[in-house]
Protein backbone atom coordinates (compact mmCIF):
# COMPACT_ATOMS: atom_id res chain seq x y z
CA UNK A 1 0.00 0.00 0.00
CA UNK A 2 1.18 3.42 -1.14
CA UNK A 3 0.81 6.57 0.90
CA UNK A 4 -1.31 9.61 -1.08
CA UNK A 5 0.61 12.83 -1.20
CA UNK A 6 -1.55 14.19 -3.86
CA UNK A 7 -3.54 16.95 -2.60
CA UNK A 8 -6.20 16.16 -4.85
CA UNK A 9 -6.16 12.56 -3.96
CA UNK A 10 -6.28 13.84 -0.17
CA UNK A 11 -9.57 15.68 -0.48
CA UNK A 12 -11.36 11.72 -1.40
CA UNK A 13 -13.34 10.47 1.38
CA UNK A 14 -11.74 7.72 3.31
CA UNK A 15 -14.28 4.48 2.20
CA UNK A 16 -14.62 3.53 5.31
CA UNK A 17 -15.62 6.37 8.36
CA UNK A 18 -16.36 8.18 4.73
CA UNK A 19 -14.61 11.56 6.07
CA UNK A 20 -12.20 13.45 4.20
CA UNK A 21 -10.39 16.31 6.35
CA UNK A 22 -9.02 14.79 9.76
CA UNK A 23 -6.83 14.94 11.80
CA UNK A 24 -4.27 12.44 11.13
CA UNK A 25 -2.93 11.87 14.44
CA UNK A 26 -6.25 10.30 15.50
CA UNK A 27 -6.83 8.65 11.88
CA UNK A 28 -3.34 7.80 10.58
CA UNK A 29 -2.10 8.30 7.53
CA UNK A 30 -4.16 8.46 3.37
CA UNK A 31 -3.39 5.48 1.86
CA UNK A 32 -4.38 3.91 -1.17
CA UNK A 33 -4.07 0.39 -2.64
CA UNK A 34 -5.62 -0.07 -6.41
CA UNK A 35 -9.08 1.52 -6.27
CA UNK A 36 -9.34 1.50 -2.54
CA UNK A 37 -8.49 4.47 -0.36
CA UNK A 38 -9.10 4.32 3.17
CA UNK A 39 -7.23 5.79 6.52
CA UNK A 40 -4.68 3.78 8.21
CA UNK A 41 -6.34 3.52 11.87
CA UNK A 42 -10.05 3.37 10.09
CA UNK A 43 -8.69 -0.65 8.65
CA UNK A 44 -6.86 -1.29 12.13
CA UNK A 45 -10.11 -0.37 14.00
CA UNK A 46 -12.42 -1.96 11.41
CA UNK A 47 -14.27 -5.07 13.27
CA UNK A 48 -14.38 -7.06 10.54
CA UNK A 49 -11.03 -7.60 9.56
CA UNK A 50 -8.42 -9.73 11.51
CA UNK A 51 -4.61 -9.42 10.13
CA UNK A 52 -2.83 -12.31 8.64
CA UNK A 53 0.81 -10.91 9.50
CA UNK A 54 2.33 -8.04 11.62
CA UNK A 55 5.11 -5.47 10.24
CA UNK A 56 6.72 -4.82 13.79
CA UNK A 57 3.48 -3.55 15.57
CA UNK A 58 1.59 -2.77 12.42
CA UNK A 59 -1.09 -5.23 11.27
CA UNK A 60 -0.76 -6.54 7.94
CA UNK A 61 -4.72 -7.16 5.54
CA UNK A 62 -5.63 -8.80 2.58
CA UNK A 63 -7.03 -6.36 0.34
CA UNK A 64 -9.72 -8.51 -0.26
CA UNK A 65 -10.43 -8.37 3.31
CA UNK A 66 -10.50 -4.80 3.34
CA UNK A 67 -13.28 -5.01 0.32
CA UNK A 68 -15.47 -7.39 2.25
CA UNK A 69 -15.47 -4.73 5.47
CA UNK A 70 -16.43 -1.40 3.37
CA UNK A 71 -19.39 -3.29 2.17
CA UNK A 72 -20.10 -4.17 5.82
CA UNK A 73 -19.37 -0.71 7.01
CA UNK A 74 -21.89 0.81 4.47
CA UNK A 75 -24.39 -0.59 6.24
CA UNK A 76 -24.18 0.24 9.48
CA UNK A 77 -25.00 3.58 10.95
CA UNK A 78 -23.33 5.73 13.41
CA UNK A 79 -24.73 6.57 16.76
CA UNK A 80 -22.56 9.34 17.19
CA UNK A 81 -23.18 11.26 13.99
CA UNK A 82 -26.04 9.27 12.56
CA UNK A 83 -24.12 8.70 9.50
CA UNK A 84 -23.71 5.47 7.44
CA UNK A 85 -19.97 3.49 6.98
CA UNK A 86 -19.50 3.10 10.98
CA UNK A 87 -16.81 0.31 10.93
CA UNK A 88 -15.99 0.36 14.77
CA UNK A 89 -18.27 -1.61 16.74
CA UNK A 90 -17.89 -1.80 20.34
CA UNK A 91 -15.60 -4.77 21.80
CA UNK A 92 -18.26 -5.15 24.34
CA UNK A 93 -20.20 -8.55 24.22
CA UNK A 94 -23.70 -8.11 22.89
CA UNK A 95 -23.24 -4.44 22.00
CA UNK A 96 -23.83 -3.55 18.43
CA UNK A 97 -23.51 0.42 18.83
CA UNK A 98 -21.17 1.43 16.13
CA UNK A 99 -19.41 4.82 15.41
CA UNK A 100 -16.88 6.28 12.88
CA UNK A 101 -13.33 6.15 14.18
CA UNK A 102 -13.29 10.32 13.66
CA UNK A 103 -17.17 10.56 16.28
CA UNK A 104 -15.06 8.75 18.93
CA UNK A 105 -13.63 11.31 20.78
CA UNK A 106 -16.90 13.68 20.88
CA UNK A 107 -19.59 10.57 20.97
CA UNK A 108 -16.99 9.54 24.65
CA UNK A 109 -15.76 6.56 23.16
CA UNK A 110 -12.47 4.59 23.69
CA UNK A 111 -9.96 3.39 21.20
CA UNK A 112 -6.91 1.68 22.13
CA UNK A 113 -4.14 2.07 20.30
CA UNK A 114 -2.02 -1.11 20.86
CA UNK A 115 -1.97 -4.48 20.21
CA UNK A 116 -5.51 -5.84 19.15
CA UNK A 117 -6.82 -2.17 18.92
CA UNK A 118 -10.00 -2.30 20.24
CA UNK A 119 -12.62 0.25 20.72
CA UNK A 120 -15.22 0.50 23.30
CA UNK A 121 -18.24 2.95 23.02
CA UNK A 122 -19.38 5.03 25.75
CA UNK A 123 -21.42 2.94 27.88
CA UNK A 124 -18.78 -0.19 28.32
CA UNK A 125 -15.22 2.10 28.09
CA UNK A 126 -12.88 1.22 30.27
CA UNK A 127 -12.70 3.39 33.46
CA UNK A 128 -10.03 4.81 36.18
CA UNK A 129 -9.94 3.31 39.28
CA UNK A 130 -9.62 7.03 41.25
CA UNK A 131 -9.45 7.01 45.19
CA UNK A 132 -11.00 10.04 44.91
CA UNK A 133 -12.41 12.96 42.76
CA UNK A 134 -10.05 16.35 42.47
CA UNK A 135 -10.25 18.60 44.55
CA UNK A 136 -11.98 21.97 44.27
CA UNK A 137 -9.55 24.45 42.32
CA UNK A 138 -7.60 21.90 41.36
CA UNK A 139 -6.02 23.06 38.07
CA UNK A 140 -4.61 20.92 34.64
CA UNK A 141 -0.71 20.52 34.74
CA UNK A 142 -0.62 21.67 30.54
CA UNK A 143 -2.66 24.29 30.33
CA UNK A 144 -3.62 25.21 34.38
CA UNK A 145 -7.37 25.46 33.39
CA UNK A 146 -10.01 24.24 35.93
CA UNK A 147 -10.45 20.15 35.77
CA UNK A 148 -13.51 20.36 37.26
CA UNK A 149 -15.33 18.43 40.58
CA UNK A 150 -15.71 15.06 39.94
CA UNK A 151 -13.90 12.84 37.21
CA UNK A 152 -15.14 12.17 33.86
CA UNK A 153 -14.24 11.52 30.09
CA UNK A 154 -12.77 14.66 29.91
CA UNK A 155 -10.58 14.32 32.54
CA UNK A 156 -7.85 12.01 33.41
CA UNK A 157 -5.69 11.70 36.38
CA UNK A 158 -1.98 9.34 36.72
CA UNK A 159 -2.69 5.95 38.57
CA UNK A 160 0.18 6.18 40.70
CA UNK A 161 0.55 9.76 42.35
CA UNK A 162 -3.31 10.32 42.08
CA UNK A 163 -2.96 13.90 42.24
CA UNK A 164 -1.49 14.94 38.43
CA UNK A 165 -4.74 15.47 36.94
CA UNK A 166 -5.33 16.47 32.89
CA UNK A 167 -7.35 17.23 30.62
CA UNK A 168 -7.82 14.01 27.69
CA UNK A 169 -6.86 17.11 25.08
CA UNK A 170 -4.26 18.41 26.65
CA UNK A 171 -2.72 14.82 27.62
CA UNK A 172 -3.18 13.81 23.98
CA UNK A 173 -1.35 16.79 22.29
CA UNK A 174 1.76 16.21 24.78
CA UNK A 175 1.90 12.54 24.26
CA UNK A 176 2.11 12.99 20.43
CA UNK A 177 4.94 15.95 21.42
CA UNK A 178 6.95 13.39 23.83
CA UNK A 179 7.00 10.20 22.18
CA UNK A 180 6.90 6.90 23.72
CA UNK A 181 10.20 7.78 25.32
CA UNK A 182 9.74 10.92 27.22
CA UNK A 183 6.34 10.23 27.80
CA UNK A 184 5.48 10.57 31.62
CA UNK A 185 3.51 11.94 34.37
CA UNK A 186 4.58 15.43 35.06
CA UNK A 187 4.40 15.37 38.66
CA UNK A 188 5.69 12.27 40.20
CA UNK A 189 7.84 11.20 37.08
CA UNK A 190 6.58 7.66 36.51
CA UNK A 191 6.83 6.09 33.69
CA UNK A 192 5.86 2.62 32.78
CA UNK A 193 2.57 2.69 34.79
CA UNK A 194 1.53 6.07 33.20
CA UNK A 195 2.40 4.82 29.71
CA UNK A 196 -0.22 1.35 30.21
CA UNK A 197 -3.08 3.59 31.62
CA UNK A 198 -3.18 6.11 29.10
CA UNK A 199 -3.01 3.72 26.43
CA UNK A 200 -5.54 1.57 28.09
CA UNK A 201 -7.53 5.12 28.39
CA UNK A 202 -7.46 5.49 24.28
CA UNK A 203 -4.54 8.06 24.47
CA UNK A 204 -2.30 7.70 21.67
CA UNK A 205 1.26 7.40 21.94
CA UNK A 206 3.85 7.76 19.11
CA UNK A 207 6.88 5.71 18.63
CA UNK A 208 9.55 7.98 18.08
CA UNK A 209 11.59 10.42 19.26
CA UNK A 210 10.51 13.71 21.21
CA UNK A 211 9.43 16.43 18.51
CA UNK A 212 11.72 18.96 20.37
CA UNK A 213 14.88 16.69 19.46
CA UNK A 214 14.22 16.46 15.78
CA UNK A 215 12.60 20.50 15.43
CA UNK A 216 13.76 22.74 12.99
CA UNK A 217 14.21 25.24 14.65
CA UNK A 218 17.04 23.25 17.12
CA UNK A 219 18.48 22.73 13.85
CA UNK A 220 20.86 25.56 13.75
CA UNK A 221 22.69 23.95 17.02
CA UNK A 222 23.86 21.04 15.32
CA UNK A 223 25.89 23.27 12.24
CA UNK A 224 29.85 23.20 12.69
CA UNK A 225 30.78 26.67 12.66
CA UNK A 226 32.31 27.37 8.88
CA UNK A 227 33.95 31.33 9.13
CA UNK A 228 37.20 32.69 10.24
CA UNK A 229 36.24 35.23 12.82
CA UNK A 230 40.33 36.90 12.56
CA UNK A 231 39.99 40.75 13.15
CA UNK A 232 41.79 41.00 9.34
CA UNK A 233 41.15 37.43 7.45
CA UNK A 234 43.89 37.57 4.96
CA UNK A 235 42.15 34.62 2.89
CA UNK A 236 42.15 35.93 -0.71
CA UNK A 237 38.42 33.47 -0.71
CA UNK A 238 36.68 35.16 1.88
CA UNK A 239 35.74 34.18 5.46
CA UNK A 240 33.82 30.97 4.44
CA UNK A 241 36.76 29.32 2.60
CA UNK A 242 37.91 26.35 4.35
CA UNK A 243 40.74 24.33 3.54
CA UNK A 244 41.76 20.07 4.77
CA UNK A 245 45.54 21.65 5.50
CA UNK A 246 47.74 24.28 4.51
CA UNK A 247 47.75 28.40 5.46
CA UNK A 248 44.03 28.35 4.81
CA UNK A 249 43.13 25.46 6.57
CA UNK A 250 40.18 26.79 9.18
CA UNK A 251 41.00 25.99 13.35
CA UNK A 252 38.15 26.38 15.73
CA UNK A 253 37.86 27.32 19.01
CA UNK A 254 39.05 23.86 21.30
CA UNK A 255 36.95 25.82 24.15
CA UNK A 256 33.30 26.85 22.66
CA UNK A 257 33.96 25.97 19.11
CA UNK A 258 32.03 29.00 18.24
CA UNK A 259 34.78 31.31 16.59
CA UNK A 260 37.48 29.61 13.77
CA UNK A 261 40.33 31.29 11.78
CA UNK A 262 42.69 30.41 9.29
CA UNK A 263 46.15 29.11 10.33
CA UNK A 264 47.57 32.23 8.60
CA UNK A 265 45.28 34.73 10.10
CA UNK A 266 46.12 34.03 13.44
CA UNK A 267 50.12 33.37 12.27
CA UNK A 268 49.59 30.25 13.78
CA UNK A 269 52.38 27.30 12.90
CA UNK A 270 51.45 23.68 10.76
CA UNK A 271 52.47 21.79 14.25
CA UNK A 272 49.71 23.79 16.16
CA UNK A 273 46.83 21.28 16.44
CA UNK A 274 44.06 23.36 19.03
CA UNK A 275 43.67 26.69 19.39
CA UNK A 276 41.44 29.09 21.69
CA UNK A 277 39.40 32.30 21.00
CA UNK A 278 39.75 35.37 22.98
CA UNK A 279 36.93 35.19 25.28
CA UNK A 280 38.09 31.43 26.19
CA UNK A 281 41.89 32.09 26.50
CA UNK A 282 41.39 34.83 28.72
CA UNK A 283 43.43 38.29 29.58
CA UNK A 284 46.17 36.29 31.71
CA UNK A 285 46.80 33.53 28.77
CA UNK A 286 47.02 36.45 26.20
CA UNK A 287 49.66 38.45 28.11
CA UNK A 288 51.53 35.41 28.58
CA UNK A 289 51.66 34.55 24.84
CA UNK A 290 52.67 38.48 24.89
CA UNK A 291 55.26 38.02 26.99
CA UNK A 292 56.62 34.52 24.99
CA UNK A 293 56.89 36.62 21.67
CA UNK A 294 58.34 39.26 23.03
CA UNK A 295 61.41 36.71 23.99
CA UNK A 296 65.01 38.17 24.83
CA UNK A 297 63.62 41.67 25.06
CA UNK A 298 61.62 41.52 27.55
CA UNK A 299 63.98 42.12 30.90
CA UNK A 300 64.30 38.97 32.89
CA UNK A 301 63.70 38.57 36.58
CA UNK A 302 66.54 38.59 39.25
CA UNK A 303 66.91 35.64 41.05
CA UNK A 304 66.87 34.27 44.40
CA UNK A 305 70.47 34.34 44.89
CA UNK A 306 71.40 37.70 43.38
CA UNK A 307 68.39 39.17 45.85
CA UNK A 308 70.13 38.19 48.55
CA UNK A 309 73.27 38.67 47.40
CA UNK A 310 72.21 42.35 47.13
CA UNK A 311 70.28 42.36 50.07
CA UNK A 312 73.78 40.63 51.87
CA UNK A 313 75.25 44.30 51.00
CA UNK A 314 76.02 44.36 47.28
CA UNK A 315 73.16 47.28 46.52
CA UNK A 316 73.12 48.64 49.98
CA UNK A 317 75.39 51.54 50.43
CA UNK A 318 76.94 50.74 54.27
CA UNK A 319 80.58 51.06 54.69
CA UNK A 320 82.88 48.16 54.25
CA UNK A 321 83.69 45.86 57.28
CA UNK A 322 81.49 44.01 59.80
CA UNK A 323 77.99 45.87 60.66
CA UNK A 324 76.36 46.05 63.63
CA UNK A 325 73.29 43.45 63.94
CA UNK A 326 71.14 46.04 64.87
CA UNK A 327 71.31 48.12 62.33
CA UNK A 328 70.67 45.41 59.57
CA UNK A 329 67.02 44.91 58.67
CA UNK A 330 65.26 41.24 59.11
CA UNK A 331 65.80 40.40 55.28
CA UNK A 332 69.71 41.12 55.53
CA UNK A 333 69.84 39.04 58.69
CA UNK A 334 67.50 36.18 57.36
CA UNK A 335 69.50 35.94 53.67
CA UNK A 336 73.02 36.08 55.99
CA UNK A 337 71.03 32.75 58.14
CA UNK A 338 68.49 31.60 56.20
CA UNK A 339 68.21 28.61 58.38
CA UNK A 340 68.23 30.18 61.80
CA UNK A 341 65.34 29.23 64.12
CA UNK A 342 63.45 32.24 64.98
CA UNK A 343 63.68 32.48 69.12
CA UNK A 344 62.78 34.88 72.13
CA UNK A 345 64.10 38.63 71.64
CA UNK A 346 66.76 38.29 74.65
CA UNK A 347 68.68 34.98 73.79
CA UNK A 348 68.43 35.39 70.03
CA UNK A 349 70.74 38.83 69.82
CA UNK A 350 73.20 37.24 71.19
CA UNK A 351 73.16 33.55 68.62
CA UNK A 352 72.42 35.89 65.62
CA UNK A 353 75.56 38.29 66.58
CA UNK A 354 77.59 35.18 67.39
CA UNK A 355 76.27 33.03 63.91
CA UNK A 356 76.52 36.87 61.60
CA UNK A 357 80.08 37.63 63.38
CA UNK A 358 81.50 33.75 62.20
CA UNK A 359 80.58 34.46 58.57
CA UNK A 360 81.99 37.75 58.17
CA UNK A 361 85.01 38.50 60.26
CA UNK A 362 85.08 35.69 63.47
CA UNK A 363 86.89 31.91 63.22
CA UNK A 364 84.60 29.36 62.44
CA UNK A 365 85.06 26.45 64.93
CA UNK A 366 85.49 26.85 69.25
CA UNK A 367 89.06 26.16 68.95
CA UNK A 368 89.78 29.41 67.05
CA UNK A 369 87.78 31.86 69.09
CA UNK A 370 89.91 34.01 71.80
CA UNK A 371 89.81 33.13 75.55
CA UNK A 372 90.63 35.26 78.46
CA UNK A 373 89.72 38.70 79.90
CA UNK A 374 92.96 39.93 78.78
CA UNK A 375 92.67 38.78 74.76
CA UNK A 376 91.60 41.35 72.50
CA UNK A 377 87.38 41.24 71.76
CA UNK A 378 87.00 41.28 68.02
CA UNK A 379 85.67 44.40 66.32
CA UNK A 380 82.00 43.88 65.58
CA UNK A 381 81.38 47.60 65.14
CA UNK A 382 81.55 49.34 61.86
CA UNK A 383 84.92 51.06 60.76
CA UNK A 384 83.85 54.61 61.25
CA UNK A 385 83.66 53.92 65.50
CA UNK A 386 87.22 53.50 66.69
CA UNK A 387 87.17 50.75 69.69
CA UNK A 388 89.55 51.40 72.94
CA UNK A 389 92.45 50.36 72.72
CA UNK A 390 94.37 47.47 74.73
CA UNK A 391 92.14 45.19 76.87
CA UNK A 392 88.63 45.95 78.03
CA UNK A 393 86.92 44.56 81.47
CA UNK A 394 84.22 42.47 80.45
CA UNK A 395 81.83 44.01 82.96
CA UNK A 396 82.42 47.19 80.47
CA UNK A 397 81.20 45.14 77.66
CA UNK A 398 77.36 44.75 76.38
CA UNK A 399 75.85 41.36 77.05
CA UNK A 400 75.33 41.04 73.02
CA UNK A 401 79.41 40.99 72.73
CA UNK A 402 80.12 39.40 75.70
CA UNK A 403 77.77 36.49 73.86
CA UNK A 404 79.63 37.38 70.56
CA UNK A 405 83.02 36.52 72.58
CA UNK A 406 82.02 33.61 74.25
CA UNK A 407 79.22 32.09 72.54
CA UNK A 408 79.27 28.80 73.94
CA UNK A 409 79.43 30.21 78.09
CA UNK A 410 76.69 29.72 79.66
CA UNK A 411 74.96 32.24 81.48
CA UNK A 412 75.85 32.10 85.74
CA UNK A 413 74.55 34.25 87.77
CA UNK A 414 76.28 37.42 89.22
CA UNK A 415 77.94 36.13 92.44
CA UNK A 416 76.86 38.16 95.36
CA UNK A 417 79.82 40.53 97.18
CA UNK A 418 79.93 39.40 101.06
Amino acid sequence: MEEMSDPEAMEQACQLCHWANVDENICGLWRQHQEVCFHAYCVYFASSLTPVAFSGDIPVYRLSAIRRAIRQSAEKLCFVCGGSGASITCQESGCERSFHLPCATRGRCVTQYFEQYRAFCSRHRPQQAVLRDPEPGTDCLLCLEDVGDRQSFRTMVCPVCQHAWFHRDCIQGHALQAGISAFRCLLCRDKDQFQQEMLRMGIRIPRRPPEWETAQEFAALMERHSQCDAQHCLCPGGRGQAEEEGPWQLLLCSSCAAEGTHRCCSQLEDSTAQWECHGCAGPSNASSATLQEAGASTPRQPTQASSRASEAGEGCSSPSGPMRLRDRSRLQRRAQNPYSRPGRRSSGASSELAGASSELAAPSTASELPSGPSSPAPSLESSSRQSRPGPQRLRERSCPRRGAQAPYRRPSHRRRRR
